[in-house]
């Protein structure tokens, strides 16, 4: 199967189960993997034969910044949902959803989630 990767997309969200997180906001890096056929979109140099990536960013992009969720899980689940649900081409769409301030006393890079959802 063929990707379209999407990577370190950088986002300020609301999301978060304080209200420190909800009021203030921070940080979110989100990687998303489109699993597709891209054969016809190769050989036919046709946008109409892939998934355009800037749509799809453009709808990842209101979820992180116009959207709130308690939990990353949540996040994640909503950009597979919406990415299946608005671009049938995509077959299995992964998400990862970084939170590189999390509210958590330590030394860390970030915490995250990683998500496949396949088309049934």
């Amino acid at each position: 199967m063929d990707r379209i990767i999407m990577k370190n997309m950088a986002f300020h969200g609301n999301h978060g189960v304080l209200q420190e997180e909800k009021v203030l906001g921070q940080k979110f890096f989100v990687d998303c993997i489109l699993n597709l056929d891209l054969s016809r979109a190769g050989k036919n140099d046709d946008l109409n034969e892939t998934v355009s990536y800037s749509e799809v960013y453009d709808r990842i992009k209101v979820i992180m910044e116009e959207e709130r969720y308690d939990l990353i899980e949540a996040v994640a689940e909503r950009i597979c949902s919406v990415v299946l649900d608005n671009h049938e081409k995509v077959m299995k769409v992964e998400v990862t959803v970084r939170k590189p301030e999390a509210p958590v006393k330590g030394i860390f890079d970030y915490f995250a989630v990683e998500m496949a959802r396949e088309r049934k």
